[in-house]
């Protein structure tokens, strides 16, 4: 017996139980659909974070003071002094992995315009910080060198500080702000770029030069840290190893002693996040993935009543010439075409109920082919697996037995 017969076969003693074959179905088409669900829902969120992580910059690089022991104590990070202004330009200097680097301090204090005023931070950098933050100026210019070297009074304000000061739509550019008791002169405002990842929000700051924010607001001469960005990304190790290196010499660290700095990239943070992103996809994955096994036991047991219900029929076909194998064949291609045309519903549903799940809830998703061929994959297996010990039995039948079958 060919195979177009025995396809003819199958398709026919399904088409006789529409309903019982479209309810085994149901399993499959609910399992596929919710695998290819969660693991849209599993990517996107992934690249969304990789995207949010990458507005702040990828190759972001920041070192902070460490902690320190003195007279037995140790002290907090907070605490010390270990960076300094020569750190910084040692790194500038000599380091061959880093593209930009600028010293960083900051504080935090209410900033107030008029009668209006709002809790904030502003961030003492360097001319190269923009570049490393990946932030850019919609209306305005940066400060100059000489603005760092003069400690200038001037400042550049996120858009939430603007919202929060100007809230009668004035022109915030050449306006005077005070943040504490230091009068501020605002020469730019930044692009807007809305939260993180983190929920933190990236428009609510304000940058000054540097030395402005030492002198005139902390009162110090250390950096409270430095921020950095490698050459590219695969370069971050090396950008790490070679500031380490510049930092111990110019603290005079013995071998073998601790550091007293911290460095760490969004590299980390961007394998972490992912690594938690990928095992929580996983996890929704398998969750989705016991309908599929559920639906392959509805697929056996259907078989098994076929098996059952189809004995005589079974048995007059082995009589007149059909070998156990045309029996096996036969219902294998049926349990086969049950789970892979449960399988196409099911990727149909899957890929409506993520673009559903994105425009309704807003989560973000990524559908990638290479679940729906995986979704297909287990689909097949899934029929040959279930769908095999039933056609077994059922090609092992004694003829005259099955014939004399009630």
């Amino acid at each position: 017996m060919n195979g177009i017969n025995l396809l003819k076969i199958a398709l026919r003693a399904l088409a006789n139980n529409k309903m019982r074959g479209f309810l085994t179905m149901l399993g499959i088409i609910i399992g596929v659909a919710s695998v290819i669900t969660m693991l849209a829902i599993g990517q996107g969120s992934k690249k969304s974070i990789q995207a949010q992580i990458s507005e702040m910059g990828s190759n972001v690089i920041t070192i902070q003071p460490g902690a320190d022991r003195r007279g037995g104590v140790r002290l907090d990070a907070s605490d010390t002094e270990s960076l300094k202004l020569s750190d910084y330009e040692s790194i500038h200097e000599e380091a061959r992995f880093v593209s930009a680097v600028s010293p960083t301090v900051n504080a935090s204090g209410q900033v107030i315009f008029g009668s209006n005023n709002t809790p904030t931070t502003i961030y003492g950098i360097g001319l190269d910080y923009l570049d490393i933050r990946k932030y850019n100026i919609q209306d305005g210019e940066m400060f100059t060198e000489q603005d760092i070297t003069t400690s200038s009074k001037v400042c550049i304000v996120g858009q939430t500080v603007v919202d929060n000061l100007f809230t009668n739509g004035e022109d915030p550019l050449g306006k005077i702000i005070r943040f504490r008791t230091i009068p501020l002169r605002i020469i730019g405002v930044l692009t807007p770029k809305g939260y993180n990842s983190m929920g933190m929000d990236q428009d609510d700051l304000i940058l000054a030069p540097y030395t402005t924010i030492q002198k005139r607001v902390l009162a110090i001469t250390h950096l409270q840290g430095i921020t950095a960005s490698a050459l590219k990304e695969e370069y971050t190790e090396e950008a790490i190893d070679e500031m380490s290196e510049i930092l111990r010499r110019n603290h005079k660290l013995q071998p073998g002693a601790e550091d007293d700095f911290r460095i760490r990239s969004t590299q980390e943070l961007s394998e972490m996040l992912t690594s938690t992103t990928d095992m929580m996809t996983i996890l929704l994955a398998a969750v989705a993935g016991i309908s599929l096994l559920v639906g392959g036991i509805g697929i056996m047991n259907i078989m098994y009543v076929s098996v059952t219900e189809r004995t005589r029929e079974i048995g007059l076909r082995m009589s007149i010439g059909a070998k156990g194998r045309d029996i096996l064949a036969q219902f294998l291609i049926e349990a086969i075409l049950i789970s892979v045309t449960g399988g196409i519903i099911g990727v149909l549903f899957g890929v409506v109920s993520s673009l559903i799940m994105n425009l309704a809830a807003h989560f973000p998703i990524y559908i990638q082919p290479w679940s729906i061929i995986l979704s297909f994959a287990v689909c097949t297996v899934t029929g040959v697996f279930f769908g095999w010990y039933p056609a077994q039995k059922a090609s092992r039948l004694d003829p005259i037995e099955a014939l004399r079958y009630e």
